[in-house]
């Protein structure tokens, strides 16, 4: 059976799209450490820092196929990961142009290679809409996606996997739990919980009492994939043979489903600061969402040799180191 140790993405050209994000820039990390040649692509870089020799400035949602297609063609790259999208604070018509619009452009782009590279797009577990409670979802079940940005990932999805039948792309969709891991972005809820830990650690060194925390309630249960066995599964798709993966939709997570307030309660406890959790009464704007979500990790396991590494423990201490005072969240 393959692992997924990457060992195989020595000497590959790699191109990852969005690269400056949060996943992206992980992503492009774990290839050079594997010894790839790694373009990052965004409309600006990662943080504050400068740009290194690898990043390539391109805001893509404004690139049209010419510019796409010249710059692969320059390139000629062996490996194309799109992580680029929009998911927190976007309206559905930013979503549908970072997640889908986007999505029609690079397979056209990549379509009109000489020798068009392997494209693994990162979908969401979003796409699937509402689980059965205590079993997984499949791959082969049909996605009913009950959020803008579930449906404008499903049509990204939907574009691989056409241009994979009708083109003979080599594609694959790997379809990601909830990512969890350091650098969470703050538009999410882990990412918000965590920024407020910290500001109430700091709060608490002050000598001041810390503003509670306040959140949705907290009744849903969710799949959820540390961030690093996600790159791992993104590293172990790059160098599948193309007759295992090629047009297939692959699910990444844990293959359980967690109760949201029980991960919360836990993530406040393994920070070491002490305020209350208040589950607030969702107004009339509030988002529809589903209850359940549970991914089954057969086919990942089967044919990428992947399955996650890390506990759950891990990844919320790896998110909170970056968050919290270390003398809060217990690090040294």
């Amino acid at each position: 059976m393959r692992t997924a140790d990457g060992g195989g993405a020595a000497g590959l050209r790699v191109v990852v799209l969005g690269g400056a994000g949060y996943l992206g820039r992980r992503i492009g990390e774990a290839f050079r450490a594997d010894g790839a040649l790694v373009h990052l692509v965004s409309r600006g870089p990662a943080g504050d820092g400068p740009a290194d020799a690898g990043f390539v400035l391109m805001d893509l949602l404004t690139a049209g196929p010419r510019e796409l297609t010249g710059f692969f063609g320059s390139v000629r790259p062996d490996v194309v990961v799109n992580s680029a999208g929009r998911a927190w604070q976007a309206d559905e018509a930013e979503m549908t142009a970072g997640n889908a619009e986007l999505v029609v452009r690079v397979t056209e782009s990549l379509a009109e290679l000489p020798r068009p590279p392997r494209l693994i797009q990162l979908g969401s577990i979003h796409e699937y809409g509402a689980g059965t409670p205590g079993t997984g979802t499949s791959e082969d079940h049909e996605p009913a996606p009950v959020t803008p940005y579930g449906r404008t990932k499903l049509l990204g999805t939907r574009t691989v996997l056409r241009a994979a039948a009708e083109q003979g792309l080599d594609g694959v969709v790997l379809r990601l739990a909830n990512v969890i891991g350091a650098g969470a972005p703050a538009g999410s809820l882990f990412g918000r919980v965590a920024a407020h830990l910290g500001e109430a650690a700091r709060a608490r060194s002050r000598g001041e009492k810390p503003d509670e925390l306040r959140l949705p309630p907290l009744r849903a249960h969710r799949d959820i994939v540390d961030l690093r066995d996600a790159v791992d599964a993104v590293r172990a798709a790059a160098t599948a043979p193309s007759a295992d993966i090629g047009g297939r939709v692959v699910n990444v997570g844990r293959g359980e489903a967690v109760a949201m307030h029980t991960l919360i309660d836990r993530m406040v406890e393994l920070s070491g600061v002490d305020l209350p959790v208040v589950e607030t009464v969702p107004g009339p704007s509030a988002r529809t969402d589903v209850e359940w979500q549970q991914l089954d990790v057969s086919r990942a396991q089967r044919l990428l040799g992947w399955r996650p590494r890390r506990t759950l423990d891990d990844s919320l201490l790896d998110l909170l180191a970056d968050a919290v005072p270390a003398p809060a969240n217990g690090r040294t």
